[in-house]
């Protein structure tokens, strides 16, 4: 299990990775999110396109602290910090 940190961007033009900037020593992954950040709907996008790039299930992506917040806590089960660095950095 991993614990990320996102910083999210809604109302993009389309969901992407954006990089990664390092935030007193944690590393935090910037997204772009094509969704308004209303009833949930850029967290469920955010959740959807984290779990196709990761190629694992939706349920196994979970917003654990942020959800109305710009910055957010992900827990995501089955992979570790290093793979998931590695799936976004390549992409």
């Amino acid at each position: 299990m991993a614990l990320i940190t996102v910083k999210v961007k809604p109302f993009s033009s389309a969901t992407k990775f954006k990089g990664k900037l390092d935030k007193n020593g944690e590393v935090v992954l910037k997204f772009d999110v094509a969704a308004p950040p209303e009833k949930g709907k850029a967290n469920e996008e955010l959740m959807r396109f984290l779990a196709k790039k990761l190629g694992i299930s939706k349920n196994d992506v979970a917003i654990v602290a942020g959800t109305t917040s710009r910055e957010k806590k992900i827990e995501i089960k089955g992979l570790g910090m290093e793979y998931i660095l590695k799936v976004f950095e390549g992409s």
